[in-house]
């Protein structure tokens, strides 16, 4: 495929734009090349500035559950649109959308829409820190929750992918309140608890991670860290950025059966548009400014326009009782294809599948925290992912992102993506 202008574009930007991008995993910086540009997206399919057509895995990384340009979402926008696109005021359409999330998740009475993940899951920490009256918080090598610089310590995706778990800018007082933690070795997160006892505030996990790769809870870890929690007074915080609303109705509580104290939101969430939100028990919220002390507030938060989206993304999961199973089946039939001509073509690699999150790792060894898939082969995946975009395949641009599945992908897509894996492989 042909990437000129892409590549002029990409020349541009970098003029005026950080990197040439305002989010640095676009930059193509862990799988080298150019950047490509979109200039349309619907269905399962992006359509670049060149004309070249992509099967998409990525999804908006997440969001984009029922395909791109999804017809009851671009109704609700533009219908919205057209009456106004921000007060700074309440309307009605943010306590429907609220009523409505509270409903379809288990364990959460009220919920508070910001404007990110990182937004969420920073006004989350902040809520634990001022209920609980204590300080400390524990996360997980390899877990993202944004840019906050409270979990700028080895957090995964991008970070990773630049070698700088550990960000400039990031003071010594803020990092000594963090401490971090193995994902799935409770032994080594009970360790951390009984070294700083009565002083840690909450426990912050993407219950099942998407930032080093899908890496999946294994041996009942999130039981047992709830258990923990639970003995010591510690808020557990889910960060459901991604697993929110994709891997069941109720997200990875449901699908799990395991409750957290606060859940962060995003990206389906949003239908698209930029929105997060946190919620917990009312004990918990009733914390929250304006009618107790821990203050957070957005101007846009509560924005129409990503109010109509999200409403619409959750009225069309909410009615459709087959969605979550459809996604199920068509990852699991990605995975066994993919890892059949693998297997065939003798290349070493291990699978990570969630619901409708996957991911492929280039070593043989199972894959269960930051250390182990940071053991993958990156030269061999970026060969991988510059194969599969000359095949017309877009995932990920790093080793260390999960691929999100759409109920857009037919099966033939699935088969042209398993051809397309066929011919790289045996290049690699």
């Amino acid at each position: 495929m042909i990437y000129k202008r892409s590549s002029a574009l990409f020349a541009e930007a970098e003029k005026v734009i950080p990197g040439g991008v305002n989010s640095p995993v676009r930059a193509f910086n862990g799988v080298g090349g150019t950047p490509i540009f979109v200039k349309e997206a619907k269905g399962a399919y992006l359509y670049d500035e060149d004309g070249n057509r992509l099967v998409d895995y990525i999804n908006s990384w997440g969001p984009m559950i029922l395909g791109h340009a999804h017809k009851p979402v671009v109704d609700a926008v533009v219908e919205k649109a057209k009456k106004g696109t921000s007060f700074g005021m309440p309307t009605e359409i943010e306590t429907e959308i609220a009523k409505l999330a509270v409903s379809m998740v288990p364990n959460i009475d009220k919920i508070r829409f910001v404007n990110s993940g990182t937004e969420a899951c920073m006004s989350a920490v902040r809520l634990a820190r001022g209920f609980s009256g204590k300080d400390k918080i524990i996360k997980f090598a390899g877990c993202y929750h944004g840019h906050s610089d409270s979990f700028l310590i080895q957090a995964g995706s991008g970070a990773s992918t630049f070698g700088t778990p550990n960000s400039p800018g990031v003071t010594q007082g803020t990092a000594k309140d963090t401490l971090l933690a193995t994902y799935n070795d409770i032994e080594n997160v009970k360790a951390l608890v009984e070294a700083n006892k009565d002083e840690v505030a909450c426990i912050i996990i993407e219950p099942v991670a998407g930032n080093m790769g899908c890496v999946p809870p294994k041996n009942d870890f999130l039981k047992k860290l709830r258990d923990l929690c639970d003995a010591n007074n510690i808020l557990l915080i889910f960060d459901e950025v991604m697993t929110g609303f994709r891997l069941a109705k109720g997200g990875a509580q449901e699908r799990y059966h395991i409750s957290g104290d606060i859940v962060c939101f995003g990206k389906v969430i949003g239908g698209g548009l930029p929105v997060g939100a946190f919620a917990a028990r009312e004990e918990i919220m009733n914390y929250l400014a304006p009618i107790g002390p821990v203050y957070q507030a957005g101007t846009l938060s509560g924005n129409p326009l990503a109010m109509a989206a999200g409403l619409a993304m959750l009225q069309e999961l909410n009615a459709d009782a087959e969605v979550f199973s459809r996604l199920e089946a068509k990852t699991k039939y990605l995975h066994e294809g993919i890892a059949k001509v693998l297997t065939e073509n003798k290349i070493t690699h291990t699978i990570n599948r969630v619901g409708s999150m996957i991911s492929v790792h280039f070593d043989a060894a199972e894959v269960v925290d930051f250390n182990t898939a940071a053991k993958g082969n990156n030269d061999t995946f970026k060969k991988f992912f510059h194969g599969l975009l000359n095949e017309g395949v877009y995932i990920a641009p790093s080793a260390f992102e999960t691929w999100f599945i759409t109920d857009a992908l037919s099966y033939e897509d699935l088969d042209f993506t398993i051809a397309a894996v066929n011919t790289v492989s045996k290049t690699l």
